[in-house]
């Protein structure tokens, strides 16, 4: 089989603020899914990564520098068909949360594409459980 010949990993978008939560959940996503990690500081960034790259999951902060976590993946579900025109719907998302994100993640959760939160700091066993469906494991 050819190097061309093999499919690309599965990409995911992590949008944080805080470089060591993005170098942490690069490093448990890449050690035990079968996955590629992009990574993007503001909204700003994590936008315009996925103007320019398909992916299979967002990982992104409740609340990121620039506007809320909740508010870029809607905006991203906006256009995300229309950058990729071969997929159906936009990734699913799992936010990641501090306690006081709470109330409002509560009022989000339903949302189809919401596979859940993962608590900060950042907990393993929460991360994998929520990637779980979606990223294979290695």
């Amino acid at each position: 089989m050819s190097a061309s010949a093999i499919p690309p990993l599965p990409r995911v978008l992590v949008a944080d603020a805080s470089l060591p939560n993005r170098r942490l959940i690069r490093e448990l996503l890449t050690a035990f899914r079968l996955c590629e990690v992009d990574d993007a500081s503001t909204a700003e960034h994590a936008y315009e990564r996925v103007l320019e790259r398909e992916y299979i999951l967002f990982v992104f902060a409740f609340t990121l520098p620039d506007m809320s976590g909740p508010l870029l993946d809607r905006m991203i579900a906006k256009i995300y068909t229309r950058c990729h025109p071969q997929a159906q719907t936009a990734p699913p998302v799992v936010f990641l949360t501090r306690s006081e994100d709470s109330a409002a993640f509560h009022a989000i959760h339903r949302n189809a594409r919401v596979r859940g939160a993962v608590p900060l700091p950042l907990s393993l066993d929460a991360l994998m459980t929520a990637t779980g469906s979606i990223l294979p494991k290695k």
